[in-house]
């Protein structure tokens, strides 16, 4: 029934001649319509192999590698030594206690630790010497001023005392 509907394109007098050759430029018509390219391009652009490495990038990423594996071979070398050996802990409380009399020469033998240990220690010597020397020395005065220095700040306390009233107030 489909032949007795169909409008051909061009007018010949074979409907069903007319009708196959409609249906084979339709065919190839849609054909085209596949095969047919775009005019605008729409793909991605080409990349570049030395654009796309980034050789800069690569080259910080291999030294901080490298300093990361430095910095645990320096770990491990440590930890092993360690377990090598025993460890030594201090856990020893023998501080001496500090003295706001060192002299500058006592507090740089201190700082610089054990290359002038024995300067240290003679030093160190020295200075308890001079502290056990001031400890035991006696002032020295002569016994006229020491009394007359007190006669005077007895005085001057008594007479204080005594213009001092019952209430508080001094008295006139």
């Amino acid at each position: 029934m489909q032949h007795l509907l169909y409008q051909p394109l061009l007018l010949n007098g074979n409907k069903y001649l007319q009708q196959k050759w409609d249906k084979a430029s339709y065919e190839m018509h849609l054909r085209k319509v596949k095969s047919a390219k775009p005019t605008i391009d729409t793909t991605a652009p080409k990349t570049y192999g030395h654009l796309a490495l980034k050789m800069k990038k690569q080259k910080f990423q291999e030294q901080s590698m490298s300093k990361i594996q430095r910095e645990n071979n320096m770990l491990l070398e440590k930890i092993s030594h360690i377990m090598r050996t025993t460890g030594r802990i201090d856990n020893r409380n023998d501080y001496e206690n500090k003295s706001a009399s060192l002299t500058t020469a006592l507090r740089t033998g201190m700082r610089t630790g054990s290359r002038q240990s024995s300067s240290w220690r003679a030093l160190h010597d020295i200075h308890e010497e001079l502290v056990t020397k001031r400890d035991k020395a006696r002032p020295v005065m002569k016994s006229s001023n020491t009394e007359t220095e007190e006669k005077d700040s007895l005085h001057a306390e008594q007479s204080s005392h005594s213009s001092i009233t019952h209430n508080g107030k001094r008295g006139v």
